[in-house]
């Protein structure tokens, strides 16, 4: 049995287009085992439907987790959630830290050739600081 479309508050001011705001969520309740592993996801055209957003922009959402290994696609079956325990590297995941701190920053007024600059600053300073330790 499929569990109820969760409700969601998309942030129309954010920069995050909506497909990430939504991956985002779905690998929140994933983790937080809202959905438990084994359990199949709702299609992704009544997902669409429920939330009154383009099949296109929940596709997307879904191949996301997929890509991310938090749900896995069975033809003809649907879409079910993944046992992340069993997952290698499920810690926090990295591509999606970047993402939104590259995002962030962006919302901040940085420009991209900005973010790779300052990045380095700090992690030059954490290294002599590191190496100061040791």
């Amino acid at each position: 049995m499929v569990k109820e479309t969760p409700i969601f508050d998309f942030d129309e001011q954010s920069t995050l287009p909506l497909w990430v705001q939504l991956r985002d969520r779905m690998a929140y309740l994933i983790s937080s085992r809202y959905y438990e592993p084994g359990e199949k996801l709702p299609t992704v055209r009544k997902f669409a439907a429920d939330l009154h957003i383009a099949y296109n922009t929940v596709s997307k959402a879904y191949m996301g987790l997929e890509r991310d290994g938090y749900v896995t696609t069975v033809r003809g079956s649907g879409v079910f959630v993944n046992d992340l325990a069993s997952l290698p590297d499920m810690g926090p995941r990295v591509d999606l830290m970047v993402e939104g701190f590259v995002l962030s920053c962006l919302e901040k007024g940085m420009s991209y050739e900005d973010i790779p600059k300052i990045v380095s600053k700090h992690v030059r300073r954490m290294r002599k600081e590191n190496e100061e330790k040791k």
